[in-house]
């Protein structure tokens, strides 16, 4: 139901439920709260204001929605929303809406285009947001747990957008600490000839041909040296490089790039360490530095300072995430793996503290967070473990090129549409279910081109719209003058409600974090198409009928293609 007509209906029960208690000398009544009906054949809109009332009323329920409805009768405008209401069971009221209602949306969709549900942000909300997601160590190619966490991340933030809200990108890259360490001795051993399974490769490094390919190259670059050092920045700047191609190739973009080590070199991570000492939020013991993070409902203290001087992981963490702070981002949202979990309690912890010295008013539910698990991938019904260049884990180029359906023997042009095929449905596929759900991402299904696969049946939907109107011939602007009184089957009905109920499917899947909400819905929307496709002709002889079934086809396509763009999918003219 479009918010137009919601408030429109809102306002006119607010209106009898008003002159009802001004004329009996009852009680003031809450806003009137409208819901959609389980069943189809019980209306567009329910309400229930008559149960919620008739305790403090002391009315019977039924009764009370009979004169609310009467009330309603009498007002001026209600026949022109509402077609008929009924009292249905112990006292819902059950409203249709009016032809004319209902056939609004089209003409409101072909007004804003592509802007059709989108809305400013409410009053005293946050108008800017960050999203922080991949985040990947570089000291590997992404694997299909980055790929999770960029289709979530990048449609997150594009959900925000369209709520009026500000969204920067940022990337954080751990490029300090042990792991990095072992990368470049990793890349070391590959420059001594040594390989895995010798003898003397290191124990802790990393197996992947990758790492084959990082000294192949820094041997043959002008940096070439033996030192340790010279391997670190050049195996760290490769690998970001690698990764740089691979979020280019899944059409993902970062407004920051913000370097862990960053944290160090500036004095950022010394300054929260003496913060939280100098308020008594630490202590020593064993030789180490500790937390006081049950102080904030974390289920043990934490170190935060090994006894060999070495700072656990969390605290750059809670450095960085001052730094966001500082940086002016109110609102934060962390998109991470499920093994993160652990580390939210004593990140929050350390977080209270700096504010505590600090004299920031920060919410104990600062960052946000959006955890998900992981993605099993299954490819001629045998689950996918490991990728030969990347040694143990599959890689997000691996899923993108699987999925498309890629060969070497293809042309340039053949492969970049392959790419862009398997781009789509990766993306589709991974926001597709819950965040905290796993995810089996089956590559056999990816590749089909039938409605099995939910990626195509969207995207085909969006095509079949935009061959009839091909075959119709005729400009757009024609149809915004199309009678659209004339859309009264059961299957245009279906059509024109699903339509209608875009906005608020986005802005409660931006306000809920859950991009797979859109997914379902665009499922859905192309599911009442094909049904109305099958049960309405709509190039027929009758020009009055053909056009206004024409423009709910241009508003349906509309729909799709601002739905698919948030997920970051594309809406092709022709499959």
């Amino acid at each position: 139901m479009l918010s137009t007509n919601k408030n429109r209906l809102i306002e006119m029960l607010s209106a009898a439920l008003a002159g009802l208690a001004q004329e009996r000398g009852l009680g003031e009544a809450p806003t009137p709260r409208l819901e959609r009906p389980k069943a189809v054949d019980h209306g567009d809109v329910a309400c229930n204001i008559a149960l919620q009332l008739s305790k403090a009323w002391k009315l019977n329920p039924r009764e009370l929605a009979q004169a609310l409805v009467e009330r309603l009768q009498q007002q001026a405008g209600f026949s022109q929303l509402i077609a008929s209401c009924e009292i249905a069971g112990p006292g819902f009221i059950n409203f249709r809406l009016s032809n004319t209602a209902k056939t609004a949306v089209v003409e409101e969709i072909l007004t804003a285009g592509p802007h059709f549900g989108e809305s400013a942000p409410s009053d005293g909300l946050s108008t800017s947001a960050m999203i922080e997601f991949v985040s990947a160590n570089p000291t590997g190619p992404l694997h299909v747990g980055h790929g999770r966490q960029a289709a979530l991340g990048d449609a997150l933030a594009n959900l925000l957008a369209t709520q009026g809200i500000q969204v920067h990108r940022e990337f954080y890259y751990n490029d300090a600490g042990v792991q990095i360490a072992n990368l470049a001795l990793s890349v070391q051993a590959r420059l001594e000839g040594l390989k895995p399974g010798d003898a003397k490769w290191p124990e802790q490094a990393y197996n992947g041909e990758y790492i084959a390919e990082i000294a192949t190259a820094f041997k043959a670059s002008p940096e070439f040296k033996d030192d340790i050092e010279a391997i670190r920045q050049f195996a760290v700047a490769y690998l970001r490089n690698e990764q740089d191609i691979d979020l280019k190739t899944f059409g993902v973009k970062f407004d920051c790039y913000y370097l862990e080590s960053s944290l160090y070199t500036d004095g950022s991570v010394a300054q929260i360490v003496g913060d939280l000492q100098s308020i008594g939020k630490t202590y020593e013991s064993e030789g180490a530095l500790w937390l006081k993070s049950t102080d904030d409902g974390d289920d043990k203290d934490r170190v935060m300072r090994k006894s060999d001087g070495s700072f656990t992981y969390f605290v750059p963490d809670v450095a960085y995430h001052t730094s966001k702070w500082k940086r002016g981002f109110q609102k934060v949202i962390n998109v991470q793996g499920s093994d993160h979990h652990g580390t939210i309690a004593r990140v929050r912890s350390g977080l209270q503290g700096v504010a505590q010295k600090r004299g920031w008013d920060l919410p104990k539910t600062y960052p946000e967070y959006v955890l998900h698990k992981m993605v099993t991938v299954m490819r001629h019904g045998e689950e996918v473990k490991i990728s030969k260049r990347a040694g143990s884990y599959v890689t997000v180029r691996d899923l993108v090129e699987w999925s498309g359906g890629v060969t070497p023997e293809m042309t340039a042009e053949e492969r970049e549409f392959a790419l862009q095929r398997g781009r789509d449905a990766v993306r589709f596929f991974l926001i597709s279910r819950k965040a905290d759900t796993e995810f089996v991402f089956d590559i056999d299904l990816a590749l089909q081109q039938n409605d099995e696969n939910p990626v195509f049946y969207v995207q085909y939907a969006h095509a079949r719209i935009s061959s009839i109107l091909q075959q119709w011939g005729g400009q757009a602007s024609e149809l915004a003058k199309a009678d659209l009184s004339l859309l009264q089957s059961k299957a245009s009905d279906h059509l024109l409600r699903r339509l209608a109920e875009y906005p608020e499917v986005l802005a409660a899947a931006a306000e809920e974090l859950a991009p797979h909400a859109l997914a379902f819905y665009l499922r859905d929307l192309a599911g009442d198409f094909h049904t109305f496709y099958n049960a309405d002709r709509v190039l027929v002889d009758d020009q009055h009928l053909k056009q206004a079934r024409l423009a709910l086809l241009l508003a349906t396509r509309q729909v799709l293609q601002n739905g698919l763009k948030v997920l970051g999918v594309s809406a092709p003219f022709k499959m």
